[in-house]
């Protein structure tokens, strides 16, 4: 099976679901509010610059 390919636009809703392992990632970067409502709306570009967080280490760690 191929791995998933996430992009900046990807919901952050949509990204816990494909990844097994994508909270671990996504908190080791400060997202600790993954589970507020916003985050279920909320592209990893958006989380990301609210939070000044760098999206493409995201997108580095997530795609690894």
């Amino acid at each position: 099976m191929a791995k998933v390919k996430f992009k900046a636009t990807d919901l952050i809703c949509d990204v816990l679901k494909k990844t097994e392992n994508a909270a671990d990632i996504l908190i080791s970067f400060g997202f600790h509010c993954l589970g507020c409502p916003s985050a279920q709306m909320e592209t990893l570009e958006e989380a990301c610059m609210v939070h000044g967080i760098d999206i493409k280490a995201v997108l580095k760690a997530l795609n690894a």
